[in-house]
């Protein structure tokens, strides 16, 4: 046998070696507890976290620890510094893919982490301060129009999904509102309801309690179909906007871009399994999201989506975040 017969021998005995030892890891998966990182305690991130890492231990046969970690940035830091081992996992929503688009941070989304599944959707409701003559989307263009620059908007943040799904509605009609940065959802939507600004986009579960107390008016919902989150709201989409779209996705991803396929696959089957529970679906129907659930595949593209969606109107506005 010649030296370059032996060697290639070589070669192929350690890569079925390899495949020999990923195989049998993946059949013992898993062995021991999980880690969980998501953003801080009490948001949306952090309840569905919980609820999931409750659902999932049992089949799984060992206990998943929740960590909270601050922002989605911050978590997806946290997260990629852990062993890429199947066992370090982060409930995410779409400010940890967004954001490394506007800000340098710790993580690549894609090169650093395997989605597992897409979890819940949340719906934006867009709504007004209830005193302005305004009833649709329409009214609100006219109005706008009609008075360029005298219609403020608030957020929880420059950079956040919100901030961007207005700013995606201005871009698209052409209109000069002028945006009004808050520290956090709660002093935003006090703002709007106030008077201090005048209308607003945020997650119905947010909006629909005010609505429904009459302390604001509801539009229309940012999703392409309507929602039974808000039963009645046309879409932005069906008002003169054709094609507009923001909706928020939050998904579990494992650290690590090489993971077996077999633990991506398992780790998907218990998370599929458990939100398609009717129970689960109602809870989060009450929480104010829509259940998904996706393959891992799936959740990939939903990310690179957004991310190229999202890439294109931070470019055409000119936003910047020191």
């Amino acid at each position: 046998m010649s030296e370059k017969q032996c060697s290639n021998l070589l070669f192929l005995l350690l890569l079925m070696t390899c495949i020999h030892i990923t195989n049998l890891y993946a059949q013992d998966f898993p062995i021991r507890n999980f880690r969980l990182m998501t953003a801080a305690a009490g948001g949306g991130s952090d309840l569905l976290a919980r609820m999931v890492a409750q659902g999932i231990s049992g089949p799984l046969g060992q206990q998943i620890i929740v960590e909270n970690r601050g922002t989605g940035i911050l978590a997806g830091e946290a997260a990629v510094r852990t062993p890429a081992d199947g066992y370090n996992l982060s409930v995410q929503g779409g400010a940890f893919w967004v954001g490394p688009l506007l800000r340098k941070v710790a993580y690549d989304p894609i090169k650093d982490f395997s989605p597992i599944s897409l979890l819940v959707r949340e719906v934006n409701v867009l709504a007004v301060h209830p005193e302005l003559p305004i009833q649709s989307v329409k009214d609100l263009i006219a109005h706008a129009r009609a008075n360029p620059g005298k219609l403020n908007y608030s957020s929880p943040g420059v950079g956040s999904t919100t901030h961007l799904a207005s700013e995606m509605l201005k871009s698209m009609v052409g209109l000069n509102i002028v945006h009004v940065p808050y520290q956090g959802n709660q002093k935003a939507i006090t703002a709007l309801m106030s008077g201090e600004v005048q209308m607003a986009i945020f997650d119905a579960g947010l909006i629909l309690p005010q609505v429904k107390a009459g302390r604001l008016r509801a539009l229309a919902v940012t999703s392409l179909e309507p929602s039974a989150l808000a039963p009645g709201l046309p879409t932005v989409a069906s008002s003169g906007l054709a094609g507009y779209e923001s909706i928020g996705l939050t998904g579990i991803l494992a650290v690590g871009d090489k993971i077996p396929k077999a633990i991506i696959t398992r780790l998907n089957q218990e998370v599929v399994r458990y939100l398609n529970r009717p129970e689960v679906k109602e809870q989060l129907l009450k929480n104010g999201v829509e259940m998904v659930g996706s393959s891992p595949e799936q959740f990939a593209d939903a990310m690179k989506s957004d991310m190229t969606k999202m890439s294109k109107l931070i470019k055409d506005i000119g936003l910047k975040v020191e």
